[in-house]
């Protein structure tokens, strides 16, 4: 990847910018931290605007169940409705619609009946009659059991294998189920979306609920950073979370970002974030040092104020008792 100097500025929010050239060394460092991972990023430039791209992990930090959406509109290939015979599935297609009907496939025999005892051969002429006249024949020929024979009912149409393979992606190996189809995923478990440094938050929202065909609006979530001192930023609307995950830095031991609930978290500044972990006590010990320094002050704040006003009041005193002049 070419790291060429370059002065142009690159958005990262709104009225937020960062120039190309201070980008592409996070870039170059996250890249190095990466190195031989489908983490890595990279960049193109397209009509004078430059893009970074590839894969986000986001963890999941949700505490209230979300819903799954129902199979897939005819996903799923139904099978015939009977499999007593051969012929009770062989005119439906993988929907269970009505096809036309169709020649008996040309299937290859490896091993057939034997023939009548009779020492006699078949001349190439009788071979092509007797062909003919099993074509002909509406029973079905034994050359396979008439299990294999139905299998094929279940054949999916190359079409039918696409939409089965974007079907969905599992959460943690959770796909939808009638009985946990509403479920919490694990606190911290990652997932990861491919996404592009154009990408506004609620985009990348969006993205992420439609690869696991999540029912819930994204309007219920937003996107964390989450370091490990205990301190959450949140993204905005108008971050673009790619850019900002580039500007935190690589290594998730320092910081993740996170998928929450917009209503059961706050965001927790650098100042708050310093005290989070402590004991209670040295919480408390904290407080009452907070509160001497405090009076500390207000008491000096009084004594500067109360000499001001003696002054005040002395110099008043000394104009009233001069006499007025002409």
């Amino acid at each position: 990847m070419d790291y060429h100097h370059q002065t142009s500025l690159v958005p990262c929010g709104q009225d937020k910018y960062i120039s190309k050239n201070e980008l592409l060394l996070h870039l170059k460092t996250y890249n190095l931290y990466y190195e031989g991972q489908n983490l890595q990023l990279r960049h193109r430039e397209e009509e004078d605007e430059f893009i970074v791209e590839g894969l986000l992990n986001i963890s999941w930090g949700l505490r209230r169940p979300i819903r799954l959406q129902m199979q897939d509109d005819n996903e799923r290939i139904r099978p015939p409705p009977s499999s007593s015979s051969w012929h009770s599935g062989c005119n439906l297609g993988a929907q269970g619609t009505i096809l036309k009907p169709l020649t008996m496939p040309n299937i290859p025999i490896s091993e057939v009946d034997a023939l009548p005892e009779s020492d006699q051969t078949l001349s190439p002429t009788d071979s092509r009659g007797l062909k003919s006249l099993q074509e002909d024949t509406p029973q079905l020929m034994r050359t396979r059991s008439d299990v294999g024979v139905r299998r094929r009912g279940n054949v999916r149409t190359p079409s039918d294998q696409r939409r089965i393979r974007r079907h969905r992606f599992s959460i943690n190996g959770h796909f939808y189920n009638h009985k946990t189809s509403v479920f919490t995923p694990a606190y911290g478990s990652i997932t990861n979306v491919r996404i592009n440094s154009t990408m506004t938050t609620p985009q990348v929202l969006k993205l992420l609920l439609n690869k696991f065909k999540i029912e819930n609006s994204a309007e219920e979530f937003a996107l964390y950073v989450v370091h490990t001192s205990g301190e959450k930023q949140k993204l905005k609307n108008t971050d673009y979370p790619l850019i900002a995950r580039i500007l935190q830095g690589p290594c998730e031991q320092v910081s993740k970002v996170f998928l929450m609930e917009k209503d059961q978290v706050e965001e927790v500044t650098y100042d708050v974030a310093q005290y989070i972990k402590f004991e209670m006590p040295v919480l408390k010990s904290f407080i009452q040092k907070l509160q001497e320094e405090e009076d500390r002050e207000v008491k000096k704040l009084m004594r500067k104020y109360t000499v001001l006003r003696l002054m005040i009041r002395q110099r008043l005193e000394e104009i009233a008792e001069t006499p007025a002049t002409i």
